[in-house]
């Protein structure tokens, strides 16, 4: 059979494919080897995301998407372990909230009981517990945090991704020799892009710090404040940085009827479209305390009711999803290296994630 020679335009068609789809393979190679965490699954997410293949990602997601299931109890016990904190002063500065009323109905034991986590000058800084948040998922748990803002200062680290690179200032993992009394750190909100707001940090801004959206205000003395922004809360000499994330889910001490509407537009792009992932939010007190919450199965309502029965007065919700939730804790704060402890058992995310370079922005809060 005689050869038939390629013709010119099939080897010039070939060599512009390639040279099309180059820049993609690179592209796609860098987000999953650069560091930052994740799972292939997780990075390749991101990158279709930034790379406007969003309606794909979230096709892909609703065709995997398991809703919560119905009824069961909860896989570990809700007692949880307390830090290897020595015999407390009789005068204890920082008493644990009250208990807390369980959503699923008759509590279990530990339910809503606080437990310190961690200790600052002999007193305790941080206490913990856990709250069943449906009484018909029941088998779903969140984990709550409670800070006293009078023995720590909180510190607002940057993302190698997200902020990216800047002159912040501030390191983007907890590094070997800045641990000594870390006592916990804490997932930040939406990547800035789909935050609705900004992010400023060392006189260093991405996005635009913008009027009405939720804010976390961080403080030169080490407090934070949680609110809306250009609503009491703007910018003045003593603000070393800034984060903000959509609209406020509890306001005054009260939920808004805003949770309820667009959930899946207003609130994030959830795995498979659906109303009930992973959510974490964070509030403050009418006495000043930082107030963390997070876990599965949880629709918007759920994280600001939560939050509120907290006490908290004015609350927002940060990020969404598995692969970006997490709250540890950390024994022996004083040590030069502490060992973290994951809130809830649960999370996706190892304890030591901060102890390297995280993708997206976090808080950490040290012992003053």
């Amino acid at each position: 059979m005689p050869h038939i020679p390629r013709r010119p335009w099939s080897r010039i068609t070939s060599a512009v494919i390639v040279a099309l789809l180059l820049p993609v393979f690179w592209s796609v190679g860098h987000a999953l080897t650069m560091t930052g965490g994740g799972t292939v699954s997780e990075r390749l997410a991101e990158w279709a995301r930034d790379h406007y293949l969003g309606p794909v990602v979230t096709f892909g997601e609703w065709l995997t998407y398991q809703p919560p299931k119905v009824g069961g109890k909860p896989s570990f016990a809700l007692t949880g372990p307390s830090a290897q904190v020595k015999k407390l002063p009789k005068a204890v500065t920082y008493g644990p909230p009250q208990r807390l009323t369980s959503m699923a109905g008759r509590p279990l034991a530990g339910e809503g009981s606080w437990r310190v986590l961690a200790t600052a000058g002999g007193q305790p800084a941080i206490y913990g517990t856990y709250l069943r948040p449906s009484s018909v998922y029941t088998s779903y748990v969140a984990g709550i945090a409670s800070i006293n803002q009078s023995l720590v200062r909180f510190e607002l680290r940057p993302g190698i991704e997200d902020p990216g690179p800047g002159n912040w200032h501030a390191a983007s993992s907890i590094v070997p020799g800045t641990r000594q009394g870390l006592l916990a750190t804490f997932n930040s909100g939406f990547k800035i892009a789909s935050s609705g707001g900004g992010f400023y940090l060392n006189g260093v801004t991405r996005g635009a710090l913008t009027p009405g959206v939720a804010a976390m205000v961080y403080y030169r003395d080490g407090h934070i404040a949680i609110g809306t922004w250009g609503q009491g809360l703007g910018m003045t000499p003593d603000v070393a940085a800034v984060r903000q994330n959509l609209h406020l889910i509890v306001a005054n001490g009260q939920v808004p009827g805003s949770v309820d509407a667009n959930v899946e537009t207003s609130w994030g792009a959830t795995l498979g479209g659906g109303y009930y992932v992973w959510r974490s939010g964070i509030g403050v007190t009418s006495d000043g305390r930082v107030i963390f919450v997070y876990g599965p199965a949880l629709n918007v309502r759920e994280i600001a009711e939560l939050l509120r029965r907290a006490g908290v007065v004015n609350g927002m919700e940060l990020d969404i999803n598995p692969a970006w939730m997490s709250f540890m804790y950390y024994l022996n704060g004083q040590s030069a290296n502490p060992k973290p402890v994951a809130l809830l058992p649960t999370q996706a995310n190892a304890p030591d994630r901060y102890y390297y370079p995280s993708s997206r922005d976090f808080t950490a809060v040290y012992a003053k």
